[in-house]
């Protein structure tokens, strides 16, 4: 069963283009693979939001969260999807994934900030949504605080996050900046969390997330000479040792890592 690998390559905090397979390497726990690579302007995207929608959201939050989200939808392509969840108290899955990108933005502008922060449950119902779907899978996830109600706890949505092929990226506000298991989890996935100051930011940071995610390579191989079963380490590297790469950093085996 192929593993996809999504990477970033950079050079100085910019992407790099132009690099062809024969650039990377790519191990599975120590094993040099063959890999192919695909081309990522002709897959489709699917970019599912996971926005935290308490009470702390209320007000100039809210605007701007919504300010930023259309400018996420205003980047993708007709054969692009999006999906949204919000998370307070209660988790909703208030749109699938769709390439009708106006059911989601009428969802954000019905959307009543209250209660408490259920972020882990949130974040796993967006997560969900990416799997046994076609093309790469973006979860992007807005929230300004830490956990308060979720049922889950980080270890399982962690678990969960290495068995999905999602890049999870974080935009983190208030306390939020201060927690850790976002970045454990974009570390998990070889995506990022960014912390900024103020809700104005987010959707500089949105676009930002989009442009990024289009720049990446999609690495692609059948394991050879490696057990099928358990975590893979996955050690992904551009010849010559002059970029750097940011990618998943393993998979679980046995058909669990797609």
């Amino acid at each position: 069963q192929a593993v996809l690998v999504d990477a970033l390559v950079t050079q100085n905090g910019r992407p790099v283009s132009g690099l062809t397979a024969a650039d990377f390497e790519v191990r599975d726990n120590g094993v040099l693979q063959t890999i192919d690579l695909l081309d990522a302007a002709n897959l489709p995207v699917n970019a599912v939001l996971a926005l935290d929608t308490s009470a702390s959201t209320a007000g100039a939050r809210l605007r701007d969260l919504t300010a930023a989200t259309d400018a996420l939808l205003d980047g993708l392509r007709p054969v692009d999807r999006a999906a949204l969840t919000t998370f307070s108290q209660v988790v909703s899955p208030r749109v699938p994934l769709t390439p009708d990108l106006s059911s989601i933005r009428e969802a954000l502008r019905s959307i009543n900030p209250d209660g408490e922060t259920a972020a882990l449950d949130g974040i796993y119902a967006a997560l969900t949504a990416t799997l046994a779907e076609t093309g790469r899978s973006l979860v992007v996830i807005c929230t300004d605080g830490r956990d308060t109600r979720s049922w889950l706890d980080a270890d399982e949505l962690l678990a969960a996050a290495r068995h999905a092929n999602a890049v999870i990226d974080v935009v983190a506000t208030g306390s939020a900046r201060q927690w850790p298991v976002l970045r454990d989890l974009t570390d998990a996935t070889g995506g990022q969390t960014i912390a900024v100051e103020s809700s104005r930011q987010i959707r500089a940071q949105f676009e930002s997330i989009l442009r990024e995610f289009r720049s990446r390579y999609v690495l692609t191989f059948v394991p050879v000479g490696v057990a099928d079963g358990g975590f893979h380490r996955l050690d992904v590297r551009v010849r010559g040792g002059r970029l750097t790469v940011k990618a998943r950093p393993g998979y679980i085996g046995g058909g669990g890592g797609q």
